[in-house]
């Protein structure tokens, strides 16, 4: 299945790349998540739970992995931006840092580890 590759090839312009940005970037940390679908939205999953997502909408792009205390844990890194309990948005002439990005799939991944290993 090929939810998340589908849904950015139904995108236009900046909004396609800022997505398809999140999920190469997600699928370069970490190769084993695969595509499918996470609270009705296309997504990549890793270990059979929710990693990350990235939806386009008229205003921003709403990054979404899923967890808040990933959220919570890098709010430093993320003033500026507009955040939620799960959600990061961000607009693609004023994107996410590589290395912000980085670290909120990581603490995702990490995080679906620790769970996983219980």
């Amino acid at each position: 299945m090929d939810e998340f590759t589908e849904y950015i090839a139904s995108l236009d312009g900046a909004a396609r790349d800022a997505v398809e940005h999140v999920r190469a970037r997600a699928i370069q940390l970490v190769p084993d998540a695969e595509e499918g679908v996470s609270y009705g939205m296309a997504a990549l999953r890793y270990r059979g739970s929710p990693l990350v997502s990235a939806r386009a909408t008229a205003q921003h792009i709403g990054l979404y992995p899923f967890s808040p205390p990933a959220i919570e844990a890098l709010a430093p890194d993320l003033a500026g931006f507009s955040t939620s309990k799960g959600t990061v948005r961000f607009t693609p002439e004023h994107p996410l840092p590589d290395d912000v990005l980085d670290r909120i799939i990581l603490f995702r991944r990490d995080e679906i580890d620790a769970m996983r290993s219980r």
